[in-house]
């Protein structure tokens, strides 16, 4: 990969665990303060994954997602290179992949803020990642787990869908999705002509289920496991 170090970075982390899944599941709260300190980190979410491919009220205690926005190429790998916490993280986990995205279309918010600088040029052809994502209003919750989950992993084995995980901050309520495609015309295919999925859409508009949500796409700049 060739790395722009004057651009700002995408990089989600997906931390795989076989022990020390207790360590895991504190950080959820412990490493918060540490990343907050960090220089060049303009944004970043420590998430839960869920047993399922997309929204899923299972988690999976044994995987781990770090969503981050780097000001530039160099605070990423001074991360990743000296940080105590990265190299606990390391020293701990079965396996890291990081998988580094650019942003190239998006619209909505994530806790009030837009974290994502989206570029005007992209490659059709190369594989795309999109990040769904909600905040289920309570009201709603038991009609949203009723409808959506069926639909999102119709995911799994469509055409062109080559990963998906369900991530997510707080069970049940703050709930998204990560997936990589072949190429945009696979994800569209998905998004925009799977009747299932877009009977989904229209239930989401008409019945009010979110509170705040967001949908970016990325083109998939790199993917790679680190230990």
């Amino acid at each position: 990969m060739e790395t722009s170090y004057n651009k700002k970075e995408t990089v989600l982390y997906l931390f795989q665990f076989e022990e020390n899944k207790y360590w895991a599941f504190k950080q959820m709260r412990l490493a918060v303060e540490p990343l907050t300190q960090l220089s060049g980190l303009s944004f970043f979410k420590l998430l839960g994954c869920g047993g399922g491919n997309g929204f899923s009220i299972w988690p999976d205690f044994g995987t781990y997602a770090l969503l981050t926005v780097w000001e530039d190429a160099y605070s990423r790998e001074d991360f990743e290179d000296k940080s105590p916490l990265f190299q606990e993280y390391i020293e701990k986990t079965k396996n890291i992949r990081r998988i580094v995205l650019q942003p190239i279309h998006g619209h909505g918010t994530w806790d009030n803020k837009s974290p994502f600088e989206y570029a005007n040029s992209y490659d059709k052809t190369k594989p795309v990642a999109v990040i769904t994502r909600a905040s289920i209003r309570t009201k709603k919750l038991l009609e949203f787990w009723w409808k959506v989950p069926g639909v999102s992993k119709r995911v799994k084995g469509f055409k062109g869908a080559e990963f998906s995980i369900g991530i997510g901050e707080l069970p049940l309520i703050e709930q998204a999705t990560f997936s990589i495609w072949k190429n945009e015309e696979t994800m569209k295919s998905f998004a925009y002509r799977d009747e299932d999925h877009k009977k989904v859409i229209e239930l989401t508009r008409k019945r009010n289920w979110y509170g705040e949500e967001m949908f970016a796409r990325f083109q998939l700049v790199s993917d790679s496991n680190l230990n």
